[in-house]
């Protein structure tokens, strides 16, 4: 049950909700448990008179006083009575509290994605009869977005469900990874702007092409492919009718420019490309491979990864396809893989520091062969390769390659969507930390 409280009566463990949506604050949800003084000086600083919180879902310490006392006392008596437990024990609570917080970390970028997907949608629907409007909010929601990236000191890639959407989902998927790419390279305050921006609304142009163009086929005559490619130019009109800046408006004008210039609609070369173009040109072709819009057969993410690198290089810039793969790592989030101890298993997040090495999804128990019964049994379990000294990634496969009862645990996701996660707030498992 929920209730309003003056902002001046906020105190650290009360679990609250700020209104207006995720651009009207710094913080990465509108509805969260206060952790810092800090925090409630931010929020009083907002301007707001009360706000919504809920009781049940705050944590705030015992009274004050002797009631407060007493309860402190038998607590303690409780603990000091009980027997100490066993390392065995210590160990399972450790290993069941880094769970508790991998499985909050997912649900926290489960509804920041979600959150940030309804703004890309709104920008649709303002575009056509509120153009500026709508460009003031695609340039809200990618500020939001930075402030929220940039105030980490260390950031991956994490797996999330997605939606339905494949327009918004594709323009978020593009903006995040591209913004990531941006942070890794250095870029400034202005041109992430800039590449944000763009990012989001790379495609905006489809708008003006007919549904059977958006998405460039095999068997399209050269009159229809023309038509699918006119969604570039397309796009810089709905640019300006937007009021976006040139840094945006040549991410749009550029996405499909390749470094060697073989792409269009231009055929400009990487000397004549902005970098924030040449970002932008890799991660759209990485979205596009594992989340086809037409009916091409979709990729895996180590498969996209490894076609671009081995059959594509030169059509990219090579400062910048490192920098992705770097930042992806060689088994991207989505990948499906098979460990070292024959478990199969799929990849949920990234920390590019440490490739080789991501947090994975597993089926099956340690020391369990894969079969029929380890096919038929048991929840997957969430692993940071990180901390396994003894257990790696053997190889990628294609989900035709993992048993039905196998895959159903894993539960890999239809489309591709990945979203940001702050590092330093996901800890390591606790077992390896005590």
């Amino acid at each position: 049950m929920t209730s309003t409280v003056a902002v001046e009566e906020l105190r650290v463990g009360m679990y609250i909700h700020l209104e207006g949506g995720w651009l009207s604050h710094p913080f990465p949800l509108s509805a969260f448990r206060i952790s810092s003084a800090e925090e409630i000086a931010t929020i009083r600083g907002l301007g707001l008179g009360r706000v919504r919180w809920v009781p049940e879902k705050s944590d705030l310490p015992p009274a004050e006083g002797a009631g407060g006392d007493a309860h402190a006392l038998a607590s303690a008596a409780a603990i000091a009575a009980a027997a100490p437990p066993s390392a065995e024990e210590l160990a399972a609570q450790r290993q069941q509290a880094w769970l508790s917080e991998q499985r909050e970390a997912a649900q926290r970028c489960e509804r920041q994605y979600g959150e940030a997907a309804k703004v890309v949608r709104e920008v649709a629907e303002k575009l056509l009869s509120q153009p500026k409007e709508a460009g003031r909010t695609a340039t809200a929601l990618t500020r939001a977005m930075l402030d929220k990236m940039l105030a980490a000191e260390d950031v991956g890639i994490r797996l999330v469900s997605g939606g339905g959407d494949r327009n918004a989902a594709h323009a978020l998927n593009v903006t995040v990874v591209a913004l990531l790419i941006g942070r890794t390279l250095g870029l400034s305050d202005a041109d992430m702007q800039d590449l944000g921006v763009g990012a989001l609304l790379h495609d905006v142009g489809k708008v003006d092409v007919p549904d059977r163009l958006r998405h460039a086929e095999d068997g399209f005559t050269a009159a229809e492919l023309n038509g699918y490619r006119d969604h570039v130019a397309k796009g810089v009109l709905q640019g300006h009718r937007m009021g976006l800046n040139a840094g945006a408006l040549s991410v749009i004008a550029q996405h499909h420019e390749h470094a060697d210039g073989s792409g269009f609609p231009m055929k400009l070369g990487a000397d004549r490309q902005t970098l924030c173009a040449r970002i932008v040109a890799i991660v759209n072709r990485y979205d596009n491979l594992c989340n086809p819009g037409g009916r091409a057969l979709a990729l895996t993410p180590h498969e996209a990864v490894s076609m671009m690198f081995a059959q594509s290089r030169s059509r990219f810039d090579p400062p910048v396809l490192n920098a992705f793969i770097r930042m992806m790592g060689v088994y991207p989030a989505g990948s499906l893989v098979q460990l070292t101890d024959d478990r199969y298993a799929m990849v949920v997040g990234v920390n590019s520091s440490r490739p080789l090495k991501p947090r994975v999804l597993v089926h099956g128990a340690a020391g369990q062969r894969p079969g029929p019964r380890a096919a038929a049994g048991g929840a997957a379990q969430m692993l940071d390769l990180e901390y396994e000294a003894d257990l790696g990634i053997r190889r990628s496969l294609a989900a035709t390659k993992v048993p039905p009862a196998v895959l159903a645990a894993l539960d890999p996701r239809p489309r591709v969507s990945y979203y940001f996660e702050p590092l330093n707030v996901v800890s390591k498992p606790a077992e390896l930390a005590a």
